[in-house]
């Protein structure tokens, strides 16, 4: 990503809903471009290789849950970084958040929403995509987190289980590192919303959740444990 204007895709087919998210980013100085369904949507984030996407969960065509996993599929086989993925559901709904986390996306909102809240989330997302580009190249000489069978690369942002890779997303990643710096140590919702997320307040503890679940069905329930009314803990073997 270029220190020019962030590119933002926003695939969305409530024109009311798009037109407002346009404007609200383009008042920010960035570039939105918006499309109204999901085919629309693939092949805008292969031709437009945007720095951010946000993506409705209900579309036209394909679903956004199928959009988001061809974004992720097309980046993994032309070896290219993939946008971060902000989705928009209609419903509150855990089995769908899941659902949305597991197949890539970032963060979620649920409509209807604040349009200042979503600037604030996806300047969340800008800041951890610059923050792996400048990491990356100072981390190379950075030897691998060796965890019983976990091993996390930081520096090629690659995490491995057992010998086999897991692919997560770039959330997914910063929150098991932030688990790994501190193994067996028990982490509390608000701590990870700030030092992942840089969240000030614990509004956001259900991200917490819910990224914490998709970490589980990625790399096996037992590696990182709940402890109620607090937080979590990585529990290598």
């Amino acid at each position: 990503m270029s220190s020019s204007a962030p590119v933002v895709l926003v695939v969305e087919d409530e024109p009311e809903i798009a037109t407002q998210i346009v404007r609200r980013l383009e008042a920010e100085g960035w570039t939105a471009h918006t499309v109204g369904d999901g085919p629309a949507g693939v092949e805008a984030a292969t031709t437009l290789r945007p720095d951010l996407v946000v993506l409705d969960v209900m579309l036209p065509g394909i679903d956004g849950l199928e959009v988001c996993r061809r974004i992720q599929a097309q980046g993994a086989a032309e070896g290219r970084p993939v946008p971060p993925v902000l989705m928009l559901t209609a419903r509150d709904d855990e089995t769908d958040l899941l659902v949305g986390l597991g197949v890539g996306a970032d963060d979620y909102m649920t409509k209807p929403f604040s349009m200042r809240e979503l600037v604030a989330r996806l300047k969340v997302l800008l800041r951890r995509v610059e923050r792996a580009r400048t990491v990356t190249p100072a981390g190379e000489g950075e030897p691998p987190l060796v965890l019983g069978d976990l091993t996390i690369d930081r520096a090629a942002r690659r995490v491995f289980r057992n010998d086999v890779e897991a692919h997560l997303t770039p959330t997914e990643f910063d929150l098991l590192v932030c688990l790994a710096s501190s193994p067996r140590t028990v982490l509390s919702r608000e701590r990870l919303l700030a030092d992942v997320w840089d969240w000030a307040d614990a509004s956001g503890t259900r991200t917490v959740d819910s990224h914490i679940k998709a970490l589980r069905r990625k790399l096996g329930p037992e590696l990182i444990r709940t402890v109620h009314g607090v937080g979590y803990a990585l529990e290598p073997a």
